[in-house]
């Protein structure tokens, strides 16, 4: 009589994957839902959702996704579409591209950053090249 839909087991608990502390990972992790790393990922890192690095966890690698908070370690190439928040106790080496950027005071940031407004695709690095003028 009724045409309900049973919700899925994630769906009734959120849709938030976790790694945990003491766990290290060796590869590259795509996800369409947010995440949290208490652990250690050296590859790279694909979310349409928010990613949380614990201040336990680290990670190696490139990190594309919507939002991001690092309390740990990052190192590489990250691309956040709206807001990358910088905890007090992160360190960030490497190359930032974001929408919009929060550093809490006592964090340590050496990158080159790019903040860029509605950043909607990762950025590669292919150029188009003009045609040259001549006279």
């Amino acid at each position: 009589m009724f045409d309900k839909n049973p919700k899925s087991y994630t769906d009734l608990l959120g849709k938030t994957n976790r790694i945990v502390e003491g766990t290290t990972i060796h590869g590259d992790i795509v996800s369409p839902a947010d995440f949290r790393l208490d652990g250690h990922l050296v590859g790279n890192f694909q979310s349409k959702g928010k990613i949380v690095i614990g201040p336990a966890g680290s990670i190696k690698g490139d990190i594309s996704c919507k939002n991001a908070d690092i309390e740990g370690r990052f190192e590489g190439k990250i691309q956040v579409v709206e807001i990358l928040n910088i905890k007090s106790k992160a360190s960030i080496h490497g190359e930032v591209i974001c929408g919009k950027l929060s550093v809490e005071p006592g964090a340590e940031f050496s990158a080159t950053c790019v903040m860029k407004s509605n950043v909607k695709t990762p950025i590669t690095n292919d150029v188009q090249e003009r045609p040259e003028e001549k006279n």
